[in-house]
């Protein structure tokens, strides 16, 4: 993909959508159920489509608070949702269309108090601290999300978080979906819905402070006094998301140095730099994306980043920039394994098996047990639940670890808690994340990694998960023999939806967007940057021979 020559610059007024009409078509348009892409369709991380295009409109929110409220009857989970909301445009309607029909099931909807936002994060401690010691008849708690995460700001979306606080597992968000598609099919026929003037005046809306209990129980997962006491300055850019107002309630309970640097909440995110397509994303772990923040890298000790609904991290080290997703969630697994003494020998590091291959050999220094999932954080979700898994993480810039005392802080992906980590990083070491990870390089030599995201056709991108192995022909790649050709992943043995082929010196992954019509192609190389072009140019010519 060629780089848009505004990529890194401020939005302007033509890049702006126009947030009124966005939020009208909402209510005014109606998704036409014959067209697959107005379903109700569950990716990775939830539904998500825009208004626009009758992919997120008000029928389907309808239907998909419903379709939850009829799986919560059938799985006798009775305690109270938390709803979490993101800035996005189509997050307060959403937000509201989901309150009304909760309510009307008469089901104790939490929302945070003053109208105000709730991270991702922030909902799953909160399910997490609230279901701790109950059973299913204590009634148990869960949660919804309303945020399309990093997607540009004409985009929604929501997301459901059963009681073990994580995302929800395939066969949950299948069973919803298709609930939610048949309300769709028969009109909202059979949704329960009252006015929001109701709801607001019904015993079943609660609103809570769920700011201060995350924030005073963050020093269980995090060295806050350690932080506190190295005066390290902290320079914080929220890219206008739901965790703008966290930040400050750290910096005066914890006594640290944290200067907001962006305070700015606007649904349109004109504040925001172009992504490298020329789109206004709010990715955290884009050059681009995070331009305004990397104009201050060398004004404070660390700078810190995060997307609209906190599940992910940016993270800015002086004179070096933005740091690769992969090579902190290395830094931060060899840091957090030497640095937890209460964690047991026996506990797992998880990583999807996109992830870089640093993060293996860093494992193996401390004999530590790695597990390689698929793609999406719900693989880790069971493991982080019983402590089995120590840490889980992403390439995509989104992880969690446990409490310092090894049991479950939160089972989805926390953007506060790695920052805070690179800053307690700094803290003890005395060193950068970033110079932690050349240490790891001169150890193991040095990482070249890249993914490329093509467009694909609905036809293709349904191929990619009837892949055989007899279907990669090949016996080599970039002049290495190939070692391991993989549909399923070697920690879980579940489907990966694409195929990994791995050799002595690298590897590729091939697999299609859960969200997007793209099809994602990862490779690794640890020869040279030339030797990676090689790689994924012979990749891509594999991959097409499998899907034909």
């Amino acid at each position: 993909m060629a780089l848009h020559k505004r990529a890194g610059l401020i939005a302007e007024q033509t890049d702006l959508d126009n947030i009124p009409k966005l939020v009208s078509l909402y209510y005014r348009l109606s998704p036409n159920e014959a067209d697959v892409a107005q379903r109700v369709t569950f990716g990775t991380s939830g539904h998500r489509g825009s208004a626009k295009s009758k992919s997120f409109n008000e029928a389907h929110i309808l239907a998909i608070a419903q379709a939850v409220a009829d799986y919560r009857k059938g799985a006798n989970i009775t305690g109270q949702l938390i709803l979490g909301i993101d800035t996005h445009a189509l997050s307060e309607p959403a937000a509201m269309s989901v309150i009304e029909v909760l309510v009307a099931n008469q089901i104790c909807v939490v929302v945070h108090q003053n109208n105000g936002y709730t991270p991702t994060p922030v909902v799953s401690h909160a399910i997490i601290s609230a279901n701790l010691g109950k059973n299913r008849d204590d009634g148990l708690v869960d949660g919804l999300i309303v945020t399309p995460s990093h997607n540009p700001p004409q985009d929604g979306g929501i997301k459901y978080n059963p009681p073990h606080g994580g995302p929800a597992e395939g066969e949950i968000t299948t069973w919803v979906e298709n609930r939610a598609n048949q309300y769709l099919a028969n009109q909202l026929d059979g949704v329960k819905r009252v006015s929001y003037a109701q709801a607001l005046e019904s015993q079943y809306l609660l609103e809570q402070d769920l700011i201060t209990p995350y924030v005073e129980d963050l020093r269980n997962v995090i060295d806050m006094e350690a932080i506190a006491k190295s005066n390290i300055r902290l320079g914080v850019d929220p890219l206008g998301g739901s965790g703008v107002h966290y930040w400050q309630p750290i910096a005066e309970h914890y006594g640290i140095d944290i200067t907001v640097l962006n305070d700015k909440v606007d649904p349109s995110f004109s504040f925001m730099p172009l992504d490298k397509d020329g789109k206004i994303r709010m990715d955290c772990s884009s050059p681009y994306a995070m331009a305004g923040l990397l104009a201050h890298k060398d004004n404070y000790d660390l700078c810190l980043g995060n997307d609209p609904d906190f599940d992910r991290h940016g993270i800015v080290c002086p004179g070096s920039g933005l740091m690769n997703p992969n090579h902190f969630l290395a830094v931060a697994i060899d840091y957090l394994v030497t640095h937890r003494p209460e964690w047991t020998e026996q506990m797992v590091i998880g990583k999807t098996l996109v992830s870089s291959a640093m993060i293996d050999k860093v494992c193996q220094m401390h004999n530590k047990r790695m597990s390689e999932v698929p793609v999406g954080f719900k693989w880790f979700v069971e493991g982080l639940a019983n402590s089995e898994f120590a840490f889980g993480g992403e390439e995509s810039a989104g992880a969690a670890f446990l409490r310092r005392d090894g049991t479950t802080w939160c089972t989805d992906k926390d953007g506060f808690i790695l920052c805070l980590l690179a800053a307690e990083i700094f803290a003890v070491t005395g060193k950068t994340p970033q110079q932690r990870y050349l240490e790891l390089e001169a150890l193991f030599g040095e990482s070249f990694y890249q993914r490329i995201d093509s467009p694909v056709s609905l036809e293709d991108k349904a191929k990619f998960s009837n892949i055989q192995l007899d279907d990669i022909t090949s016996t080599t790649l970039a002049g290495d023999e190939i070692l391991q050709k993989l549909t399923h992943a070697p920690g879980n043995n579940a489907a990966i939806g694409g195929i990994k082929v791995v050799t002595s010196n690298g590897w590729f992954a091939a697999r299609p967007s859960g969200t997007e019509a793209l099809f994602k192609l990862y490779g690794e190389s640890f020869v040279s940057q030339a030797h990676l072009q090689c790689l994924l140019e012979e990749a891509q010519q594999i991959v097409a021979e499998a899907l034909n």
